[in-house]
């Protein structure tokens, strides 16, 4: 009988933040996968776990993945860890769950931290919808093109970065996508921990100006440009949702189609709509 391959969220920074469940599923397994072994050794040694451990990254991915597989379908238990927070989620977990999952191996998520959900419920930018995009390319037009792709999203976008890149990022945001309001979380649950908020251009001349910000960050930008130019007319979402109701939509699929007409989300276009009306 085949083992189960468990994805294992760890702690981002603060080592409380495990859960008593992934203690005890990183005990019981046979084996654990660690994007870094002398890193995942010491949260190990701090819980008092003793169980074996392989390494398991993007420079030994694919190989790996195969050898792991194979101990699964003989019926060993193995867990996959990244250094900090939920694997396979910019780290390295995709291709052995996929290889698992076409061998019809079970697998288990322990859910714990993540940084990006981390970093957005403390953000006071909107939840209701948000888009992560991972790492942004590391050359100025590569990282413009898709900040384009990305403009007209209708929510709030998430990005991990590099310290050294922060400055540019922001600066090209800034360019691309408008004024907005935006966060730059570091450090999250660690010691200096910093939550910096702010407008883009205002955080871009901020991290211009020091020379080396450190730490894990996680940026989050607002879906509403900040623009006098590309304000969104609330003016105009009442004709849109009007003029779609005389042909024929209901109101519910009238104001979805006025959001994405105008580039915000649904519950946006809801709130201000209402307000108008409410005005009227």
């Amino acid at each position: 009988m085949a083992g189960t391959l468990y994805v294992v969220a760890t702690p981002i920074g603060n080592l409380a933040d495990i859960t008593q469940r992934a203690i005890q599923v990183l005990k019981d397994v046979d084996l654990i996968a660690c994007e870094d072994t002398r890193h995942t050794r010491k949260l190990l040694q701090h819980f008092g776990i003793n169980t074996k451990t392989v390494s398991y990254h993007e420079h030994n991915e694919d190989t790996r993945s195969k050898a792991l597989i194979e101990q699964l379908t003989e019926g060993r238990n193995i867990a996959v860890v990244s250094d900090a927070g939920t694997p396979n989620i910019s780290d390295p977990g995709f291709r052995i769950v996929n290889a698992a999952l076409e061998k019809e191996i079970l697998v288990v998520s322990v859910p714990g931290p993540s940084a990006l959900i981390t970093a957005l419920t403390v953000s006071g930018l909107p939840t209701d919808e948000f888009f992560f995009a991972g790492f942004l390319p590391g050359r100025s037009t590569a990282r413009q093109t898709r900040l384009h792709e990305l403009n007209h999203i209708p929510g709030t976008l998430i990005f991990y970065e590099a310290p050294h890149r922060l400055a540019a990022t922001l600066k090209d945001a800034r360019e691309i996508l408008g004024e907005r309001h935006a966060v730059v979380a570091r450090e999250l649950t660690k010691l200096h921990e910093d939550i910096r908020r702010g407008r883009l251009g205002d955080l871009a001349r901020h991290y211009s100006d020091i020379e080396n910000p450190r730490g894990e960050i996680v940026v989050l930008i607002d879906r509403t440009r900040l623009d006098k130019d590309s304000a969104i007319s609330v003016r105009a979402i009442d004709s849109l949702v009007t003029q779609y109701e005389l042909q024929g939509l209901d109101h519910r699929a009238a104001l979805k189609k006025a959001a994405r007409e105008l580039g915000i989300s649904r519950a946006e276009a809801y709130r201000q709509l209402l307000a108008e009306r409410a005005r009227s």
